[in-house]
Order: structure tokens, then sequence, then C-alpha cells
């Protein structure tokens, strides 16, 4: 899940209308995911502005950018980087960084930007968090109209048929002294995540909940929001795809 309000009552049940407007804002979600491979990630962007042959300077929209962390590196390879994303709390502290060549705004990734961008990364399974496909069709039209002439988009999802095999239905995970037990299950054409957990006396409850996607899936919406899907790449080190082996479904497109 992406990068991106504390709880407000015990055992919180979040709306799965927008479950992301709530657990991204809390200080938990960064405590939960704060082990991520972020190497792994600077070498995935090397390796993805190279294959674009991106020219210096170019303006790059780092949509769902959570607290700023790909975006910032993104900028020290020297590119025009926007940072956008629907959490607050996460735009705020990622705006400490910001510099003449480095901003960060909060957006609704369903609603286009003005300016146009040479390239649009969407990483890290930031996709397919609404509850209906019409947003996820007026997402990418809107990730459509916000390119330049040229430029290219990039969406990095998971890729559903491993991840199902690969589901593990618990566990427990204790970061900085909090035990966060884990549950994982597959419903309704979405892949959920309860996250249960107690700190400082108090229980808190929430859900991820993330559209079972495949390629195909992505195709057929693709093809009616007029986008062309260019190539495909089924991991960070931009290796072919391979629909059950494959741990990302990575497509280029314009």
């Amino acid at each position: 899940m992406s990068e991106k309000h504390n709880a407000s009552t015990p055992n919180q049940e979040d709306d799965n209308q927008n479950w992301y407007s709530s657990w991204f804002d809390t200080p938990y979600y960064h405590i939960l995911y704060k082990d991520r491979n972020y190497r792994e990630a600077q070498i995935f962007m090397d390796n993805l502005t190279h294959y674009l042959n991106l020219p210096e300077k170019a303006k790059v929209l780092d949509l769902a950018c959570g607290k700023g962390r790909h975006s910032i590196y993104l900028n020290q390879l020297g590119y025009d980087v926007l940072g956008a994303d629907l959490s607050e709390n996460s735009i705020a502290e990622a705006s400490k960084n910001s510099n003449e060549t480095l901003h960060f705004k909060v957006h609704d990734m369903r609603e286009p930007f003005e300016e146009k961008f040479d390239a649009i990364f969407n990483l890290f399974t930031s996709f397919g968090y609404f509850e209906s496909d019409d947003d996820n069709l007026t997402t990418l039209k809107a990730i459509k109209e916000s390119l330049s002439e040229y430029g290219f988009a990039v969406i990095d999802f998971m890729n559903v048929a491993n991840v199902i095999e690969n589901l593990v239905p618990e566990e427990v995970k204790t970061v900085d002294e909090i035990d966060f037990h884990i549950k994982r299950y597959v419903e309704d054409g979405h892949i959920f995540k309860e996250i249960d957990f107690e700190d400082k006396g108090r229980k808190y409850h929430f859900t991820e909940k993330v559209k079972a996607l495949t390629l195909k899936d992505f195709q057929d919406l693709m093809d009616e929001a007029g986008i062309f899907l260019l190539d495909i790449f089924g991991d960070y080190k931009l290796k072919k795809f391979h629909k059950t082996e494959s741990e990302r479904l990575i497509m280029i497109f314009k």
C-alpha cells in the first residue's frame, strides 16, 4: 500500500468508502511500515527514469506521494518534482523538504492538474483504493489529461495472482513496542488487511482494502480511457512480466 489524524475512537471502524483518508493520516500507518526497503525503491526509480530517458529538469508528478520520501529522491536525481497526496498530515510533513524544484500539495488523484508533466508516477500500489470502477477510470483519465504531449505515466501495482497465491492469513508484527495483529483475506474482488493493535491503553482497528485489479482489468480501463499501454514489467529491475510469478505489475502508458 502506498506511503501516506489520530484515530478518534477506540476500536475504530473505518468507512469502507474512504478507509484510506483515515488510516493514511494516522502516525500508526507510518510506524507499521517504517521498515520498508527504500533502497530497493530508489533502485527502481533509477531504473525507471533511465528507461524513460527523461530530460534533465523534467517535470515529474509523484501521485500519492505520502510523506514525500520518493519525491525527495526524484528531486535529488535532478527533476522538477511535485508530490501530491490526499493526506493533509503527510503533505504537511513532506512540505518541510520543499525547495525551488520540489513542491507538495494536497490533491485528490481523481482530479486532473492544470499543469502538464513529463512523467507521472503512481508507485507502490497506490491505486485501486476507490470502491467503484468509475473512480478508477476517472483517475486514469485524470493522469492522461495531466501528461505533456511527450509525457509518460507509470502505475506500479501488485501482481494480484502472485499476492493471492502467497497471502499470509495472519501474523503479528511488533514495531516500536506495538503489536500489530494483521489478518489478510480476499473478498468481493478486493484484498483486505485487517489491522488491530493497542497503544497507551486504547484499542484500534483499521482496514486496508484494495481492488484486486489484474492486467486484463487495467487494459480494459485503459482502453476505455483512451490510453496506450506501451510496456509491462514484473519487478523493480524491470524484468519481463509473468502473470503468476512476478511480484509486481508495472505499466508504462500514455
